[in-house]
């Protein structure tokens, strides 16, 4: 399942973790505050923040367009670059944010979900995010591949993320498994949608 990468929400979650910490962000940190806030409101309501396509790699969930976004890749098209350009600059294992956040780009369980991640999470430094993305069942299914010395990198699918992790490791409630149905549902109609206008 994939969705249509929302590159100005991406750009500002980034900007909106490096403003919350003094405008300079780790970018494995940022990348993990992405993915606990994509997780956060597509558990609650239904859709992720960015719709980036994750993958599972050694250090945990990458969105992978976000981590093009913060590092200013070759891959970014031009209107995500120049987009980006505006509010967030490359500094070797980090990046800067050069500009206010731009509210408007997102809801507001948008801003919920980013405050979500930042409140609970961004005490911890990148590493310490990875081995807790770990432990959550939308990384686990990947770790017996992901430690052979063929792959690097994974798939990760939306869906995934709606399973419940062990208890004691989720920061939010579990969710029943007639929310669990909904949310698929809610998943492939969002899909569906999006495939129309591709």
């Amino acid at each position: 399942m994939t969705l249509s990468f929302a590159h100005r929400k991406a750009t500002q979650a980034l900007n909106f973790f490096a403003r919350a910490a003094s405008g300079r962000m780790n970018k494995l940190k940022a990348l993990k505050l992405v993915f606990f806030a994509d997780r956060y409101h597509l558990r609650l309501y239904g859709r992720p923040i960015t719709n980036d396509r994750y993958i599972a790699m050694k250090y945990g969930p990458v969105a992978s367009s976000c981590k093009d976004l913060a590092e200013m890749s070759e891959f970014l098209g031009d209107n995500e670059r120049q987009y980006a350009e505006q509010f967030l600059s490359p500094a070797g294992h980090d990046y800067r944010s050069l500009a206010e956040v731009d509210r408007a780009e997102f809801s507001e369980t948008d801003l919920e979900a980013l405050a979500y991640a930042w409140s609970q999470y961004g005490s911890k430094d990148g590493f310490g995010l990875a081995d807790e993305t770990h432990l959550f069942p939308e990384w686990k299914r990947h770790e017996v591949r992901l430690a052979s010395p063929y792959e690097s990198r994974v798939p990760m699918h939306y869906p995934d993320f709606i399973e419940n992790p062990p208890a004691g490791v989720d920061r939010m409630p579990p969710l029943t498994g007639q929310e669990q149905d909904d949310l698929r549902l809610q998943l492939e109609e969002l899909h569906a949608v999006e495939s129309l206008w591709r």
